[in-house]
């Protein structure tokens, strides 16, 4: 991290969390952040789902959530990045303060509920994306919506387009009665509207879920078996939790998701036996408390083929995305590895 990147996240830090977000964004856009583009090496590269990643670490949606900042995040050290989540119509989200920082936890609760600026203007802005990039999109739903079983496919029909994949997002805990979405009736019926929305693009894009946390080992089973029914070619997990065990802030009692630090154990748990379940059949992406190579190479012994991050960069900046990668890079070399998809999975049991 460069001295000017550490002042500035010095100063960020005494700025309200949400105003820290937002001039982190204009930060970018007026050419603060790193310039180096992707990380790369031939241990590094690796297939998701089709796509050819220069590296595995991708940066989580929620950062850049109205894709703002496309082109100065793609030449950041990142191998992909996933913007959003979009709902078909913008909609301002939940009453402020709704994102806190825990910093004694290194860990933030948000309860943002989907705020964006709808997905035609996001769509607008995807338009111009940088095209050497690889960029997804999260899929949401109106808080007022009458069936928001329909918005995740009406934002692809929008969107699709414009980006090289999406993400069907029923896991957020921050709309009420979304998480409701992940039962197996309602999230087999959900999907197959989306693949057959996806199936009518000019260019059909891998979809991707992402799950929950939180989940019991039913819900994950019945979610397990329709992921291999459904057709859809990847798998994020997870989300926030609602947990808030073992915590130290005195933000720890706010509503909302729980990310970072104390995500990590919980997610990588439902990251392996989720592979285990699917028998490494479906590409998985871990997300959850990545803050180091080592976090992220856990995650791909676990049975990630990638990992993304967000909440670490609060507190070790943008930076962090390429120093991840290089030492990924050293990890598998130290261990004999000659690709990445050659660790995937290595130590899952460890995690069941």
């Amino acid at each position: 991290m460069s001295l000017l990147e550490q002042a500035g996240l010095r100063l960020l830090r005494r700025l309200d969390p949400e105003t820290s977000h937002g001039l982190a964004l204009k930060a970018l856009n007026t050419g603060l952040g790193p310039r180096r583009g992707p990380v790369t090496s031939p241990r590094l590269r690796t297939t998701l789902a089709g796509l050819d990643l220069p590296n595995p670490v991708g940066l989580a949606a929620g950062f850049d959530k109205n894709a703002e900042a496309l082109v100065p995040l793609s030449r950041t050290g990142f191998g992909f990045l996933e913007v959003g989540a979009a709902t078909p119509r913008p909609q301002p989200g939940n009453p402020k303060p709704r994102l806190f920082r825990l910093s004694e936890d290194r860990a933030a609760i948000n309860r943002f509920g989907f705020n964006n600026d709808g997905a035609a203007e996001i769509a607008a802005r995807l338009e111009q994306r940088p095209k050497e990039a690889v960029i997804g999109l999260n899929l949401g739903a109106n808080k007022d919506s009458p069936d928001r079983a329909t918005d995740f496919a009406q934002v692809l029909k929008i969107c699709g387009a414009h980006v090289d994949f999406a993400t069907v997002n029923v896991s957020s805990p921050n709309t009420e009665k979304l998480r409701d979405l992940q039962g197996a009736d309602a999230l087999q019926a959900l999907l197959e509207g989306v693949m057959t929305t996806r199936s009518a693009l000019p260019r059909p894009i891998p979809i991707f879920l992402k799950i929950a946390p939180d989940l019991d080992p039913y819900g994950l089973e019945d979610i397990a078996r329709i992921a291999l029914n459904s057709g859809i070619d990847a798998v994020i997990a997870t989300n926030t939790t609602l947990s808030r065990e073992g915590l130290r802030s005195a933000y720890r009692a706010e509503a909302g998701g729980l990310s970072g630090a104390p995500l990590f154990e919980r997610s990588t748990r439902v990251l392996a036996r989720f592979s285990h379940l699917t028998d490494g059949a479906i590409p998985l992406i871990g997300v959850g408390g990545v803050s180091n190579a080592e976090e992220a190479y856990a995650k791909i012994r676990a049975g990630a083929t990638a990992v993304q991050l967000y909440t670490a960069l609060v507190y070790k900046g943008i930076s962090l995305a390429g120093d991840i990668a290089k030492g990924l890079d050293h990890l598998l070399e130290r261990d004999g590895y000659a690709t990445l998809a050659d660790a995937v999975g290595t130590r899952r049991e460890d995690w069941m």
